[in-house]
């Protein structure tokens, strides 16, 4: 039978600048040749998913990366490895420790661009793609919004005062109880001496400032190109407020992806959470489809 309790591993990978180490929380049976990747937002951590993976490990080996800098993963010696491309060298890492030939993929904002990042590659281990919220052109008024808040110092003198920051950044997130918040962001919180810090590394802000213009341009061409390549199927999830993922670049999406559809959530904004049971029965029909 599968455990319903998270398990917490790592993996070794390796940047031009050394070794670290990749934390993972994995649910479900280990022996389950199916296995479902869920990768995290850009300052966030694959306990993002404990709702989904709680209702997925009856099917999957569903495995949640704390992508490195993050959660309880290592942080880089050199910031400037906190890119897609180091982030899908991980990935490959981590699918091959888990010693399975494909994966399904759950991609949450900076989690689709690595999707879509490693499904284009040739011979990609990656069979079916939802995305969430995210497409290979980001609005810039998405971009401005988030670098105001990334990587910026910030001391809290406890779990609920945390928690109200990060809803004051999250709110885009949709309606949540106080419960349901609470579970999504204590694991985003480290005690530190009499307080609590954000548990990534600060150095994601002076990485994130640092993406010039002309990377930004390069690396759109290339997720367009990624998406085009792959012919698996692919479900673009759009919250209906979303700053990030404009519809223009949706109905982009759909005509350059071989088999990719749509589907909008009311009411939310960047990005939906996918803790509520409609949510969840979005993803469950998409990758049930996808087996068939």
């Amino acid at each position: 039978m599968p455990s319903y309790a998270p398990r917490l591993s790592n993996v070794q990978c390796l940047s031009p600048s050394g070794l670290h180490r990749m934390a993972y929380t994995e649910w479900g049976d280990p022996e389950n040749p199916r296995v479902l990747l869920c990768v995290h937002g850009l300052t966030r951590c694959g306990r993002d998913f404990d709702a989904l993976a709680k209702t997925f490990a009856n099917d999957y080996r569903v495995v949640c990366p704390d992508v490195v800098g993050r959660g309880q993963s290592s942080w880089l010696r050199n910031p400037a490895g906190y890119v897609v491309p180091q982030y899908v060298s991980d990935m490959v890492t981590l699918i091959a420790r888990l010693g399975v030939a494909s994966v399904d993929w759950f991609g949450t904002s900076m989690g689709g661009l690595i999707g879509m990042g490693l499904a284009g590659l040739p011979d990609t281990p990656i069979r079916s793609l939802l995305l969430n919220d995210v497409g290979p052109h980001i609005d810039a008024a998405a971009l401005a919004r988030i670098g105001q808040y990334v990587g910026m110092p910030k001391r809290f003198a406890s779990i609920d005062e945390g928690a109200d920051y990060l809803w004051s950044i999250s709110s885009s997130f949709g309606p949540h109880t106080r419960e349901e918040w609470h579970a999504l962001c204590e694991p985003l919180l480290k005690a530190d001496g009499d307080g609590y810090v954000l548990r990534y590394d600060p150095s994601l802000g002076a990485a994130f400032a640092a993406i010039s213009p002309e990377a930004v341009a390069a690396g759109e061409a290339m997720l367009w190109a990624s998406l085009a390549a792959f012919s698996g199927r692919i479900l673009v999830v759009r919250g209906e407020q979303s700053d990030l993922l404009s519809r223009a670049t949706l109905e982009q999406m759909l005509a350059h992806a071989q088999h990719a559809r749509a589907v909008e959530i009311p009411g939310v904004g960047h990005a939906p959470t996918f803790v509520h049971a409609d949510q969840i029965e979005i993803a469950r029909r998409f990758f049930a489809e996808s087996a068939d």
